[in-house]
């Protein structure tokens, strides 16, 4: 009995593990795609600063070209922090699924524990019940075994006195 017991507790255990296996992996892929996203902004940024600095006017000015292409790689930069951010309350989202899941489980395997307990205190108190019983019943062997003695000691103490009578007579 107990190794089935123990058995569906591990079997529960590695459906567990495989479920929170698929949720990391989601997870991961979800980071990944923030990190990308950030790598992006970065090289938007370094884009902007060279942007910044490209004077193709005449005497070295910035002309209105310029100011439109710095202004592009800005509007870009802005729309992939809304990507960035979109994506960040994607993989909040799953962190806090994962927080939920962690104490569900923790939950369930709590109140597996108590039922767990509460059938070995039963099985302890029935045990140990059994063991007092058996115990009486043993006593009362051992009563019923001085009974019939006695009753075979008193049945041939008394064959005896008759047969010693008779001899008698």
């Amino acid at each position: 009995m107990i190794k089935n017991l123990l058995l569906l507790l591990l079997l529960g255990f590695s459906l567990q593990a495989a479920a929170y296996q698929s949720d990391t992996s989601a997870y991961q892929i979800q980071r990944l795609k923030i990190n990308g996203l950030l790598a992006e902004r970065s090289e938007r940024f370094g884009q902007y600063d060279q942007s910044l600095d490209a004077r193709t006017g005449i005497f070295g000015f910035q002309t209105k070209r310029d100011i439109k292409n710095s202004n592009e790689i800005l509007r870009q930069i802005v729309l992939n922090d809304n990507n960035i951010f979109k994506e960040l309350k994607i993989l909040m989202d799953y962190k806090d699924q994962e927080v939920k899941e962690v104490i569900s489980t923790a939950n369930t395997t709590n109140s597996r524990i108590q039922a767990y307990m509460l059938s070995i205190k039963k099985l302890q108190d029935q045990n140990q019940f059994l063991k007092k019983e058996a115990q009486q019943a043993e006593k009362g062997k051992t009563l019923y075994v001085y009974a019939i003695i006695f009753l075979i000691l008193a049945l041939g103490g008394t064959v005896f006195v008759l047969l010693k009578k008779m001899k008698k007579i």
